[in-house]
């Protein structure tokens, strides 16, 4: 009985010290409290519709007190149905916005008359020195990808993009198997970390950081 009870403590307090690593940022709060840097250029406002604490930006956005290294990254993001002008995810391991790790979507290719534009759905690149056009070329295939079961252009999707060990996967609308695993292309481990948009303003809400366990 007390090895029993025992055990029953232990796999508790895992439990715990797991959940204590999982931290939710209110985005419209945060936006609020002069967490995140930004421009008038960019836009960046609440949204008021359906989707709670969701905000609408572009350009680089860097968010203050986020000292991201390794973990799961959740969020939910909205781009547009506009060719060639939705561009939205999420940069990290930064040093400025000209400097960066990017991972994002591109809504427009998600159900393109054209399907072989589906696999420029989801992309990884590496400012400046891995840019997407330098990585199609080199690399096809291999830093961009579909979606499995894409959702609309101009709807809320789920993203889980899990960064570890050099690796970078993303996971879209809960599925279980990733739709982008690749390898990241920067040294750094470390650096700022924040939403991108291109294009248009796009949107985002109900961002959570699970960090790795040391």
């Amino acid at each position: 009985m007390k090895v029993i009870l025992s055990l029953t403590l232990f796999l508790s307090s895992i439990s715990f010290t797991y959940a204590q690593n999982q931290v939710e940022y209110n985005l419209q709060q945060m936006l609020s409290d002069g967490r995140i840097i930004t421009v008038p250029a960019y836009g960046t406002r609440p949204l008021t519709d359906s989707m709670q604490e969701a905000i609408t930006t572009k350009g680089i956005v860097w968010l203050k007190g986020i000292d991201f290294k390794e973990g799961t990254i959740d969020l939910d993001l909205r781009g547009k149905d506009a060719f060639l002008n939705s561009f939205l995810g999420i940069a990290f391991y930064g040093t400025d916005t000209s400097n960066c790790d990017i991972i994002y979507f591109r809504p427009f290719n998600f159900h393109h008359a054209d399907s072989a534009r589906w696999k420029w759905s989801l992309a990884y690149m590496h400012i400046p020195d891995n840019n997407y056009a330098k990585l199609r070329k080199e690399h096809p295939g291999v830093y961009e990808n579909s979606i499995i079961n894409a959702p609309k252009a101009d709807q809320w999707f789920h993203a889980t993009i899990v960064i570890e060990n050099r690796h970078a996967r993303v996971f879209v609308n809960h599925a279980g198997i990733p739709s982008l695993d690749v390898t990241l292309l920067n040294n750094r481990s470390d650096g700022l970390f924040g939403l991108y948009s291109d294009g248009l303003t796009n949107d985002f809400a109900h961002l959570r950081i699970l960090v790795k366990n040391p």
